[in-house]
């Protein structure tokens, strides 16, 4: 969940954070048999990352969708920097209400110890251009995370959770996932990978899936594309939210998460479209998570103090985002707004 390229295959090594372990694994026709919802507006929020401030700003957004069937799919890695009880509990009340999958931090919080030596450590599966020190890190961060959900005795519900969730709005056929289309914990969909992706088949899962639309996060860095169908020249589209529990843009502190709704449904009042675009009667944005970073700057201090792993891996970007431009996120048919 650190900021990396994703040039290099993710998974290739087999220590702890960087091995994709088998159940993680899945293919395309898996994600026609997954758990489906049907609404006219639909948001799907990746990465919230333990942030309460985020939480908090995304319920009051959603508070004000004023028609239609609104749906929520929280589609993986919730809990990251919620090591205090009290904070991790506040993020499990909030997605509690919504329609929660789980990522690869839900999935390593509930997986039991190894007994054959094993370890997917935070389960990234962090590509070899990673340096050994962020997965290290990241790996102490899952450690103590884990601490958090045994005392609560919470882990169990975390690994029942879904990996996969499909979701009709109108006649737009939409996947969740929380990593690609083959792994809960691939990188095919970051925004260095996706490219090749499109050239290594991508396509084809979705005829397989019988879906338009993949959303997804995991890679942390947003990105939207679209492209058409290999055997009817429909459009398809990826569309990766990024974060919406941390900065994602050079110079930023909001989040960024996904908002699907059929044409005529516009976005709440106070919502800031990034970019967006047209797809079988519907409009598929990127949605703006203008939380209070200061608030969530003192709450993640108070978790990750000066020196800690988490503060170590993550503290600049928080303050002052990443080095990724908001123009680099919209390809193909989606526009800046």
């Amino acid at each position: 969940m650190a900021v990396v390229s994703s040039q290099d295959e993710a998974g290739s090594s087999d220590g702890p954070g960087r091995c994709c372990p088998l159940d993680y694994r899945y293919e395309a026709r898996t994600l026609r048999e997954a758990p489906t919802l049907s609404c006219d507006v639909l948001w799907v929020v990746g990465g919230l990352y333990g942030n309460t401030e985020a939480l908090a700003c995304l319920q009051s957004l959603i508070s004000r969708e004023s028609e239609g069937r609104v749906e929520v799919v929280v589609n993986g890695d919730f809990h990251w920097f919620d090591v205090d009880p009290d904070e991790f509990m506040a993020i499990e009340a909030g997605v509690g209400r919504w329609h929660a999958m789980r990522g690869n931090v839900e999935t390593e919080l509930a997986r039991e110890p190894s007994t054959d030596g094993a370890d997917a450590g935070c389960g990234c599966a962090y590509p070899d251009s990673v340096d050994q020190a962020d997965v290290d890190r990241s790996n102490a961060m899952i450690s103590r995370l884990r601490e958090t959900a045994r005392n609560l005795r919470v882990s169990a519900s975390l690994g029942v959770l879904p990996m996969l969730r499909r979701v009709e709005v109108g006649a737009l056929r939409v996947g969740c996932v929380h990593g690609d289309d083959q792994s809960l914990s691939g990188w095919r969909l970051a925004h260095d990978a996706l490219p090749v992706s499109r050239e290594q088949g991508l396509p084809a899962t979705f005829d397989a899936a019988q879906i338009d639309l993949i959303a997804c996060s995991h890679t942390c860095l947003p990105v939207a594309d679209t492209f058409e169908s290999l055997t009817d020249r429909r459009r398809l589209a990826v569309i990766n939210n990024g974060a919406a529990g941390m900065a994602n843009f050079t110079g930023s502190t909001y989040g960024v998460v996904t908002r699907i709704a059929l044409d005529g449904r516009a976005p709440p009042a106070g919502a800031r479209v990034l970019y967006r675009t047209a797809m079988r009667g519907c409009e598929v944005a990127a949605i703006a998570l203008d939380f209070d970073a200061t608030r969530f700057l003192e709450r993640f201090d108070r978790q990750w103090p000066a020196g800690s792993p988490g503060a170590v891996s993550y503290r600049d970007r928080l303050a002052c985002g990443p080095a990724y431009a908001l123009a680099g996120a919209a390809r193909g048919g989606f526009r800046a707004a």
